[in-house]
């Protein structure tokens, strides 16, 4: 395809030959569209699937949908590759899968870009968090802590990755680096990175190879968007030496499975450290760990604030700060962290009793 074929074809808007889907690509509440064959569709819309009213009229209406925005996408899904990740003019991520690997016909699943950012205030709205804990949060961000956000998919997680850098002193410099573009950014000082897509560059350039160079950019800190492999022990030594209050998130079901993950993403990384030398250093340089979760109502919401004290007798040695519960939601322990006790930071202060569970606190 030509540049100027191209260029004419991005000006468009995509959305116009979707059919039934275009409803729901327009309605900024859906977050995710699966259609599972022409017939059924799914959609998700504040956090809830729901199942849509209306659906394509033969298989080959879908069909000819995926190939049209493939053309958008500038990619193309056939039995030789029936595989197919790309990104739609919008920034939306679209997956396809075709025969003979989908054994039913097509699937197509589309997330949506989030163009405005979701902020902390809407959050509260939506109960996904409290005046409290955000108050807390925006003090680990102030006393340069290293975060690590943990939950499964669609939980949330890089929705908090982004709150949590608004709270970031907009002197400082970031460095976000991504397998695909989604953190939102509000500080001026901040370069992104992300990985290319297949066939736009000709040597395989990895996550590992981005934070590297990301460290030669002088960075105050660094935010990746998840660590997912060999990356992980760049990521540990980067916060480790000199680049304090990074963040970044990994694929977990609990807090604490997230701290196991990262040992075993830095053992499949090639490194021959012993696994008590890797616990011990992700020990002292991971403060807290934060874990997201999808309630049994269908809403995203922050489940856990896990303090890491340290490393004893082969095991973590952790504390709940804030923890959700069914029936007062998010609430604090009564646990006192380390910056507020032990290990003081200057300039953060709590108020008094702030972390006895029954006081509640305003943010903002």
């Amino acid at each position: 395809m030509s540049r100027a074929a191209t260029a004419k074809i991005t000006t468009l808007d995509y959305r116009q030959e979707t059919g039934p889907l275009r409803a729901l690509l327009l309605d900024n509440d859906v977050s995710e569209i699966m259609a599972n064959s022409w017939n059924e569709i799914f959609f998700e819309r504040n956090g809830v699937i729901e199942l849509a009213q209306n659906h394509f009229d033969s298989p080959t209406a879908f069909a000819q949908c995926i190939q049209s925005l493939c053309v958008f996408a500038g990619k193309e899904v056939n039995r030789r590759n029936p595989f197919l990740d790309a990104r739609l003019p919008d920034g939306s991520r679209m997956n396809v899968v075709v025969p003979p690997v989908a054994f039913g016909g097509p699937v197509l699943t589309i997330r949506k870009a989030i163009n405005s950012l979701m902020d902390y205030r809407a959050l509260i709205e939506r109960g996904a968090l409290t005046d409290k804990a955000v108050y807390f949060l925006n003090k680990l961000v102030d006393a340069r802590q290293n975060i690590v956000i943990t939950g499964s998919s669609g939980s949330g997680k890089t929705t908090m990755l982004s709150v949590l850098t608004s709270f970031v002193d907009g002197a400082q410099r970031l460095i976000v680096v991504e397998d695909t573009t989604e953190v939102k950014i509000q500080v001026k000082n901040f370069v992104r990175m992300e990985l290319p897509q297949a066939g736009m560059s000709d040597d395989q350039i990895t996550m590992k190879d981005l934070l590297k160079n990301a460290l030669r950019m002088r960075p105050d800190r660094l935010i990746v968007g998840e660590c997912r492999g060999a990356e992980t022990i760049d990521m540990i030594l980067a916060m480790n030496t000199g680049h304090e209050g990074s963040m970044t998130t990994i694929h977990a079901n609990s807090a604490t499975d997230g701290l196991t993950r990262m040992e075993s993403m830095v053992l499949h990384s090639g490194t021959q450290l012993p696994r008590a030398l890797i616990q011990q250093n992700i020990s002292t340089t991971i403060q807290y760990v934060m874990h997201t979760d999808l309630g049994p109502d269908g809403k995203r919401r922050l489940d856990e604030v896990l303090e890491l004290r340290g490393w004893e007798n082969g095991n973590y040695v952790t504390a709940p700060i804030f923890k959700w519960n069914p029936k007062d939601g998010l609430v604090s322990t009564g646990k006192i962290p380390q910056i507020a006790k032990e290990k003081p930071v200057p300039g953060i202060k709590f108020p008094e009793r702030f972390f006895e569970p029954g006081v509640k606190v305003k943010f903002g």
